[in-house]
């Protein structure tokens, strides 16, 4: 069975929008983290306005480690309403999102790998599909923005499974739902 995977940039005050905040504090130790996370997965989950921004930027981008090529290479699965046709190596997740992602899970292979697509998390985190979150911590706080976790999000307890300070004081922090018998909410 593959595990879903949240992979999201975050300040301390937990926005994740935009995360072009992020240049300042991206080290060899994030870089490191990242290559790893995507070369662990045989497919992304990703929210329209995510697939959007990503379907633009990536195909023209190469780099020496693989990561452009692997990242253009992976399967993608998109949740959208509004979205009638894919390029990028992508497919129209069909009817209910949960019961898609779902059915994704039940299938072979390596982990599906969310990033960003906040509306996307918020709705895998209503229906316990995810399995782990790689969150990168940064060291900023803007005041305002899109938050991942927001008011109305279903209480989730979680245990901290790693954690590592970079240099720049980015904290790469993976957390896993609490087994169900020490929730306690």
């Amino acid at each position: 069975m593959r595990k879903v995977v949240v992979a999201m940039y975050l300040t301390l005050d937990g926005v994740m929008e935009n995360p072009a905040w992020t240049t300042p504090y991206f080290d060899e130790e994030v870089a490191q983290a990242q290559h790893a996370l995507l070369f662990a997965s045989d497919a992304l989950l990703l929210g329209r306005v995510t697939y959007q921004g990503f379907a633009t930027a990536w195909p023209t981008m190469q780099d020496e480690q693989g990561f452009a090529d692997r990242m253009n290479a992976l399967p993608k699965y998109v949740a959208s309403t509004t979205l009638n046709t894919l390029e990028w190596n992508a497919t129209l997740l069909q009817g209910d999102v949960p019961t898609a992602v779902s059915e994704l899970k039940q299938q072979p292979g390596q982990q599906l790998l969310v990033y960003g697509s906040g509306e996307l998390v918020r709705t895998l985190l209503a229906h316990d599909l995810i399995d782990e979150y790689r969150l990168m911590v940064h060291p900023l706080v803007l005041g305002s923005g899109q938050k991942l976790f927001t008011d109305g999000d279903a209480a989730t307890t979680l245990q901290l499974v790693a954690s590592t300070a970079t240099a720049s004081g980015v904290l790469l922090l993976t957390y896993r739902p609490a087994p169900k018998a020490i929730r306690g909410i």
